[in-house]
């Protein structure tokens, strides 16, 4: 499959996933990215545009802790960071925006790890 292809068919996913639901002031969207080597969080307020925290392996608060972990426990990591930022903002409630990944591996290690430090889905 082309490359081309390949960003139609990603396209097309996330704009399904997403179609389902939208972030509010109340239940903000948390979204996910994940590349090869680091993993991106972020709570967006879909109605306002605007994104309220983000976390990512790459975060200067998880920066020594990271050293020597597998991506998918640095994955729970991320998600434990921010589900901290957004209970810290007041925000106990997210609706979760895989995008075009499967929930599974480092998607799934995220949202276990917010939903441990409290945050709810």
């Amino acid at each position: 499959m082309s490359l081309k292809r390949l960003h139609k068919v990603r396209e097309k996913r996330v704009k399904r996933v997403r179609g389902k639901f939208s972030g509010t002031e109340e239940k903000p969207r948390l979204s996910v990215f994940r590349s090869a080597r680091h993993i991106y969080a972020q709570a967006v307020v879909d109605e306002k545009g605007r994104t309220i925290a983000a976390a990512s392996t790459l975060s200067k608060e998880l920066q020594g802790t990271l050293e020597g972990l597998k991506k998918t426990a640095a994955a729970k990591e991320v998600g434990k960071l921010i589900a901290r930022i957004l209970l810290s903002h007041g925000v106990e409630a997210v609706v979760f925006d895989r995008g075009s990944f499967l929930y599974h591996g480092r998607v799934k290690a995220l949202a276990e790890g917010a939903r441990e430090a409290g945050l709810q889905f």
